[in-house]
């Protein structure tokens, strides 16, 4: 038996040092403690169906949840299990379930987990074994309580219970704990923990019940895919014992989640690691207490009958790759050496744990990506095959809310939750195929996992994965770089260079830790809630001179795609709510639906010529259209698009160009006359008017002999006079530096997105994944002028219904006079009612003043109308503390549209 001091572990009656023990620990390669206790020799040979609805591939809690929700909904599903439920990492998880999260997505798959935890007993007559004994989260500094504060905010506006308690009051919570280790608390009394072989054990009970089999000891050898002329589909799933028919498989086989689709040409970003906890011996006064998140020293206490499970997080996981086809009930010898970083801080926490001995250590594998989200939602190559998988440890506590989504995904084709977070299609094919990226960013999401979410925060791994054309161009002027889909691309730019550097892996695996790194110098500058950024007012005068003269944004890595085919139009009319059919110059904003009426993205879409072939300019038989869509959703927009098509059978294809060119918006008043001394098209408004795209020829001023072919949008995503120039890799650099060399009389300046984000904002335009996402309909976004009255196109039914029955939620924006920060999620009362969080906040420059986006609705769920808007007094929780808040319909900046119509 080992026992746990405040500064080593000793064995009962004296015995090694913690230095003597880590010396001798297992390598990183360790053999398993001990072996399966699932083997399927002397089992009866399993009888398999010859086709099923649904094969679910996976018996641990995201396959279970998944066949209980599909069963309930009336789907024959059959799940596959190689040895028994919960093999591989269910059975060995710690079983946390947390309420709070700082994301109202996150929030409600929680809760929906929750609730289907609560119900399951008298559902199925067996106890799940869900025990409600609270959480608490530890602050060890202001700035983490601050965090807390902003959990709570959300939380209340949400309808969850949770408490901000003094040290003092933590303690009549959690006695052991000692008031002088930590400044404060969150207390969520709705926290628990689940045992996993009992949930799994009543999922199955249920989906039984309701007509779906369960066929243990039956491992799956193979996916039977099918090429077809649109691309692979899976039709079948090969097994030892007979091969299953079906046109839909959930793939939930967490950290052999790759296994099964890569020689079918699948890839997903996810990783294997060791994950571990120790179980206490038996502590008196612990039973009953609630469990405890110490993010700070990044540990947590699972209560467990009358010991403490403790566990956390390392600087130094060791990475896994591969897990051996058969462990399944196996673990792994515990590692001290990369453990022992938790126990000083559990000491310091509870100090009662110091004087009790370690029961047992458990020590299996985990499965983890590269943000800390599970993977799901349909592959992106081979139709039917959806995913479920990569928890991150998080398994338990997502299962039932997740598994509910897949669920709706199978049967429905999309979820009804704005699942983008968790959606696979949120990396890039180029990102799951890549190594080495995959393994630093899933190292430090890992290492990470229990550090403050902090909005301009940027991630060290990964760093310069993909350059646009005009990366090396922002790194002369001193740009502060920023990390979107694997893009590097400006935040705001400096008066001293700051680059990124190589991943240091936090200084584990032998590497050293950066010393002075100015990168990180720059981050320190964002990494608070209850002030400005230090980097406000520089951001500031980016903005302004926008508003006031004229800047130039690298807008690079946005979305840039060509739909092109004989059914081109058919196609652009079905998918987009906008009229598409337009003159070849116009350039149309518009939206792209669910069946439900949700946005799926927004984009911007113009009707071409066939041309020249060059790549701003392509030649296509049939109709062509150039699309472009925000970077952080570009995978998610083209892949969406191909599958529209697909399944509605046009002859069409789309094509992705993002990497191809590179894009120069210049805007601001002075843009015009900037940018006419480099393009060889006059740039009035009867030739380029609003919302419209030419050809042009970009002069080298650099180079007098030389001229580049580039495609001109007039386009703003500020609200300002303004332009784009689309413009192939091979010379953009030219055509950005001549653009800045002959803008130096006008004192033309680079401005990054944290200012661009800050403009549109302001101008009230929207920004997909925040205040426009697959659950909010166009016209509850106020776009219902992007939505056509003739024709059809996806989601139009909903849409019209939405017309004639009104509307239960409108995006309205607030402002607030008081001189403080806001970052989202803040809750907004209405009358001291609860009636919404903020989905985005922004400084508003040119106003003054801190401008929020959120969506209204009634406490009574009626439908909502300007009127109710109007009448209210509005106020918005910040960290704890209310401020007077103004509603708009619309933003306040500009509200006559002169400014982007070159009217000032």
């Amino acid at each position: 038996m080992w026992r746990i001091s405040k500064n080593l572990i000793t064995r009962s009656g004296g015995g090694p040092t913690l230095k003597d023990i880590c010396s001798k620990a297992a390598p990183l390669t360790a053999q398993t403690r001990y072996n399966s206790q699932s083997s399927t020799k002397g089992a009866p040979v399993p009888e398999v169906p010859s086709s099923a609805d649904v094969v679910i591939i996976g018996g641990g809690s995201a396959g279970c949840h998944t066949l209980y929700h599909l069963a309930k909904r009336g789907v024959k599903a059959v799940l596959l299990e190689r040895a028994k439920l919960t093999a591989g990492t269910t059975w060995h998880t710690a079983g946390l379930v947390w309420r709070l999260r700082p994301n109202d997505v996150d929030i409600q798959l929680l809760a929906n987990s929750r609730n289907m935890l609560m119900q399951l007993e008298e559902e199925t007559g067996l106890d799940p074994g869900w025990i409600q004994n609270g959480g608490v989260f530890i602050a060890h500094s202001d700035t983490r309580l601050d965090e807390y504060r902003r959990l709570a905010t959300v939380g209340n506006a949400l309808g969850i219970e949770n408490y901000i308690l003094s040290p003092e009051e933590t303690q009549k919570v959690f006695p052991l704990l000692d008031p002088k280790a930590f400044i404060g608390a969150l207390y969520s009394p709705g926290d628990g923990v689940v045992d996993p072989a009992m949930l799994c054990t009543a999922l199955t009970r249920a989906a039984t019940k309701n007509g779906a089999r369960v066929v243990e000891n039956c491992s799956v050898e193979d996916l039977v895919v099918e090429e077809t002329g649109k691309g692979k589909k899976v039709v079948g799933v090969k097994t030892p014992y007979g091969t299953i028919k079906t046109e839909k498989v959930v793939n939930a086989t967490g950290v052999w989640g790759r296994d099964l689709i890569e020689k079918h040409g699948s890839f997903l970003p996810l990783i294997p690691m060791k994950h571990a906890y120790i179980v206490s011996e038996s502590i008196p006064g612990v039973r009953g207490l609630p469990n405890i998140r110490d993010h700070d020293y990044s540990t947590y206490f699972r209560i467990q009958g009358d010991a403490i499970c403790m566990g956390g997080y390392e600087p130094n996981p060791i990475l896994l790759d591969p897990v051996a086809k058969d462990f399944h009930f196996g673990l792994y010898d515990l590692d001290w050496s990369v453990f022992d970083t938790h126990l000083n801080g559990a000491v310091k926490l509870c100090p009662t744990y110091a004087n009790y001995g370690v029961k047992s250590t458990v020590c299996g594998p985990e499965s983890f990506t590269p943000d800390h989200k599970p993977l799901m939602g349909p592959d992106t190559v081979i139709t039917g095959l959806y995913h479920n998988c990569g928890f991150n440890s998080a398994g338990m506590m997502f299962g039932g809310g997740c598994g509910e989504q897949t669920a709706l995904w199978v049967m429905n084709g999309k979820p009804d939750l704005p699942m983008f977070g968790f959606d696979l299609r949120r990396f890039t094919d180029t990102q799951s195929r890549a190594t080495q990226w995959i393994n630093e960013k899933s190292h430090e999401s890992y290492v990470k996992n229990y550090s403050m979410v902090f909005k301009y925060d940027q991630p060290l791994a990964g760093r310069d994965f993909q350059k646009d054309p005009l990366h090396d161009d922002m790194m002369a002027h001193n740009a502060f770089m920023e990390e979107k889909q694997g893009w590097e691309r400006p935040g705001f730019f400096l008066k001293e260079s700051a680059p990124v550097q190589k991943y240091d892996w936090y200084g584990s695996y032998g590497n050293e830790r950066h010393k002075d790194c100015a990168y990180e110098r720059v981050l320190d500058g964002d990494l608070r809630y209850n002030s400005f950024s230090d980097y406000h007012n520089l951001i500031g005068e980016e903005a302004m001179a926008c508003r006031n003269n004229a800047v130039v944004f690298n807008m690079s890595y946005f979305c840039k795609l060509f739909l092109e085919g004989p059914d081109a139009q058919k196609a652009a009319d079905w998918i987009f709510t906008g009229n598409t059919n337009r003159d070849p110059k116009k350039t149309v904003y518009t939206c792209a639906l669910n069946d439900a009426g949700g946005v799926e993205a927004d984009v911007t879409i113009s009707r071409l010529n066939s041309g020249s072939g060059a790549v701003h300019d392509p030649k296509f038989e049939g109709q062509g259209f150039y699309i472009v869509a925000g970077g952080a959703s570009a995978y998610y927009t083209y892949t969406m698009m191909k599958d529209e098509i697909r399944r509605q059978g046009f002859n069409a294809s789309v094509r992705d160009v993002t990497s191809d060119m590179g894009v120069i918006s210049i805007q601001g008043p002075k843009s015009r006359e900037i940018l006419q001394k480099i393009v060889n098209c006059e740039l009035s408004d009867e030739n380029i008017p609003p919302n419209s795209t030419v050809l042009t020829q970009c002069k080298d001023v650099l180079n007098n002999a030389t001229e580049y072919g580039a495609r001109l949008l007039r386009v703003s995503f500020v609200g300002e006079l303004g332009y784009e120039l689309h413009v192939p890799k091979e010379y953009c650099s030219q055509v950005y530096r001549s653009l800045m060399k002959v803008g130096e009389t006008n004192d033309l300046r680079n401005a990054g997105y944290r200012a661009l984000y800050s403009l549109s904002s302001e101008k009230g335009y929207h920004l997909w994944s925040f205040d426009l996402r697959p659950d909010d309909t166009p016209l509850e976004a106020g776009l219902g002028f992007t939505c056509r009255k003739e024709g059809s196109y996806k989601g139009k039914e909903a849409i019209e219904k939405q017309r004639k029955e009104g509307i239960k939620k409108r995006l309205v924006y607030l402002t607030l006079d008081d001189q403080v920060p806001i970052w989202g999620l803040e809750g907004v009362y209405r009358n001291g009612e609860p009636v919404g969080f903020l989905r985005r906040a922004e400084y508003a420059y040119y106003l003054g003043k801190p401008l929020g986006q959120t969506y209204i609705s009634k406490p009574d769920g009626g439908n909502i109308d300007v009127d109710y808007i109007k009448s209210g007094e509005y106020e918005i929780d910040i960290l704890g503390k209310r401020y007077k808040a103004k509603a708009h319909l619309r933003s306040p900046f500009d509200l006559e549209g002169k400014r982007v119509l070159g009217i000032y």
